[in-house]
């Protein structure tokens, strides 16, 4: 007798989101092998080349190229590479902070919740991307302080909306149970109340990774990001801007890179959240 896979892998929005950000993940990972060109690589005698499904398109730059001649699909998929390094950097780090202050506040209550809940509610009256752009003006260019910017920005997501799960699993009958029964405090938030509240967990990460790829773009569109050697899609659409009547095309495919990304994302993370979440099976069994 076969055993069932479990529910979440036969949720098709899992799949479906599953699939696309394997695939984006697969592409960054196997950039060198798989991408035709380098992407730095100039040729200024086929400069605004259409698709090569369109007139006048060459088979060799399948996505076109851009004004300085540079392969179009090199760039999309070396591009790849900084939008998986940062949403999966960025989110892992605010999810760190944010889950620890979560847990503490949720758990202890009293005055340490009311202080770190002040706290989000300062951090989080100013705009995320004000933000980040004052905090990468202040630490200066480059995709480790674009990581650094997102994680002190968007921990207080983590922090806000962890705390209040925390707050009601922290008063179940089976926490009390094992605080008389001995526990330490350590214990009983890893063993009882982190295990209750990891199912949200997992879906508030998948969902900040397609945020973080937003970010990245506007910071890599206004020239705060990678440097102007390293391919990102924020900066491909940044340069097409000015020839969009020109080459559309160099600005659509970055748009929609971004889009499927983001989409990927999102996709993962409601699909987790509908099956890992208890409370949203039993409703949907009812």
């Amino acid at each position: 007798m076969t055993r069932a896979p479990p529910a979440w892998l036969r949720s098709a929005r899992v799949i479906s989101g599953l699939t696309i950000v394997l695939l984006i993940v697969l592409c960054a990972a196997l950039a060198p092998l798989i991408a035709p060109h380098d992407p730095n690589e100039q040729n200024l005698v086929a400069t605004f080349l259409p698709p090569a499904w369109a007139k006048g398109g060459d088979p060799a730059f399948p996505f076109g190229t851009d004004s300085l001649g540079r392969d179009v699909l090199s760039r999309l998929i070396f591009g790849a590479r900084v939008a998986m390094l940062v949403a999966v950097l960025a989110s892992l780090g605010a999810m760190l902070i944010g889950a620890v202050l979560a847990y503490v506040a949720g758990y202890f209550g009293g005055r340490i919740d009311a202080l770190i809940g002040r706290a989000v509610d300062v951090w989080m009256s100013f705009p995320p991307v004000i933000l980040s752009l004052i905090l990468m003006v202040g630490l200066g260019v480059g995709l480790r302080n674009v990581i650094l910017a997102i994680i002190l920005v968007d921990w207080t997501r983590f922090c806000r909306v962890l705390r209040g799960e925390v707050l009601v699993v922290a008063r179940k009958d089976y926490v009390a149970a094992a605080r008389l029964l001995g526990f330490s405090h350590w214990r009983a938030i890893t063993r009882e109340i982190v295990p209750a509240s990891l199912p949200l967990l997992i879906t508030l990460v998948s969902l900040e990774m397609g945020i973080d790829v937003i970010v990245e773009a506007i910071l890599s569109f206004v020239g705060l990001s990678v440097s102007a050697e390293t391919p990102a899609w924020g900066q491909m659409i940044a340069d097409a801007r000015q020839y969009i009547y020109d080459s559309p095309w160099n600005l659509i495919f970055p748009i929609l890179a971004i889009f499927f990304a983001v989409f990927g994302f999102n996709m993962l993370g409601d699909g987790l959240r509908r099956t890992l979440d208890v409370r949203l099976t039993a409703t949907q069994r009812v």
